[in-house]
């Protein structure tokens, strides 16, 4: 195990912010990690895991010790004739195991193409895109409590899933280290493109047959076309969720904004927030090297050395219009650390 001191984290995190942390190790073993945990309980270290950066938004230097997650490894645990079930190491990227899902036909992810980040983060978030969510297809998760050591098997019930919510970002928030992810995929899928503009995609790549394929192709072609690469402008994809309103406070603004778009939830009404930071005349804002991104409102980019506390305030900022001309609250999907 070999721990690094003050390094610096520009290459761990797509928002491109430059921070240092005291400690540092990457694991690529199971045993490595329980060292680790060894080493960081007996030493009262402070721990925080990252696996692709895709989430997070530094404003200061990290005390204590960070955690590169680079567990690795897919295997079939389960199969029928209809369904098969694929577990997948925490620190595998995602969208390397949507194509893999996609070559092999097992439907229920594709809509879920190109969101960054690792297996581990993803029921954490309960990521979802188009339709679809992480809980759609969960099964159960391996985990590691940080302190105790021991391991348990979350159930699809025991991880409260909710709109990008999970008991991992609640009750359980900070305790436990994901080790594995096992999916549920079917062997006969049926596709979902009634969400957004993927029919609209399909169509303009004149698609035939209908097939997951096309379909993940198709919401590949969409985020690249929306949404900035972090190669090239430093974001964290969607800064805000989408806020869920009730039906009373709906038609209240239905009657101010006639065009008010919406989608239907078991409580109300979801409210897409990029139309809301929109109107709140945010898109395409920019201030010296940070701001909101000329295509996508949700987005908050970083255009070249912007300090992570500025991205921060111009959210607080965004937060406060929308309140003020909406009355709805938004909040931030990135984690601020």
């Amino acid at each position: 195990m070999n721990i690094e001191h003050n390094k610096h984290l520009l290459a761990y995190n797509t928002f491109g912010i430059d921070t240092i942390a005291e400690e540092f190790v990457q694991i690529n073993l199971e045993s490595e990690l329980m060292e680790l945990l060894h080493y960081a309980n007996k030493n009262q270290t402070a721990l925080h895991i990252i696996g692709g950066g895709s989430n997070i938004l530094f404003v200061h230097d990290i005390k204590g010790l960070v955690l590169l997650n680079q567990l690795k490894g897919m295997q079939i645990v389960y199969e029928d004739k209809d369904i098969v079930h694929v577990k997948c190491m925490s620190g595998e990227v995602w969208h390397e195991c949507v194509l893999w899902s996609v070559a092999k036909n097992y439907g229920g992810i594709e809509n879920l193409s190109l969101i960054p980040g690792t297996i581990g983060a993803a029921p954490i978030q309960n990521i979802g895109a188009y339709g679809v969510e992480l809980k759609d297809v969960f099964v159960e998760l391996e985990a590691i409590h940080l302190r105790t050591l021991e391991k348990k098997i979350f159930t699809h019930q025991e991880c409260a899933f909710a709109y990008r919510d999970s008991i991992f970002k609640t009750k359980e928030k900070g305790n436990y280290f994901i080790l594995s992810v096992t999916m549920a995929l079917s062997k006969q899928p049926i596709c979902k493109t009634t969400y957004g503009t993927i029919q609209q995609e399909m169509n303009e790549m004149k698609v035939d047959a209908v097939s997951i394929k096309s379909v993940s192709d198709a919401v590949i072609r969409i985020r690249r076309s929306k949404l900035p690469n972090p190669a090239e402008i430093g974001n964290a994809g969607s800064f805000f969720k989408n806020p869920e309103i009730t039906l009373v406070q709906f038609e209240q603004l239905k009657n101010t904004y006639e065009d008010l778009p919406s989608y239907d939830t078991v409580n109300g009404k979801k409210i897409p927030a990029a139309w809301l930071i929109e109107m709140c005349g945010w898109k395409g804002y920019r201030e010296n090297d940070f701001g909101v991104h000329h295509k996508q409102a949700l987005v908050l980019v970083n255009y070249q050395h912007a300090k992570g506390s500025d991205i921060l305030l111009l959210s607080e900022k965004i937060i406060s219009s929308v309140q003020e001309k909406f009355s709805i609250q938004l909040e931030r999907e990135v984690n601020i650390w």
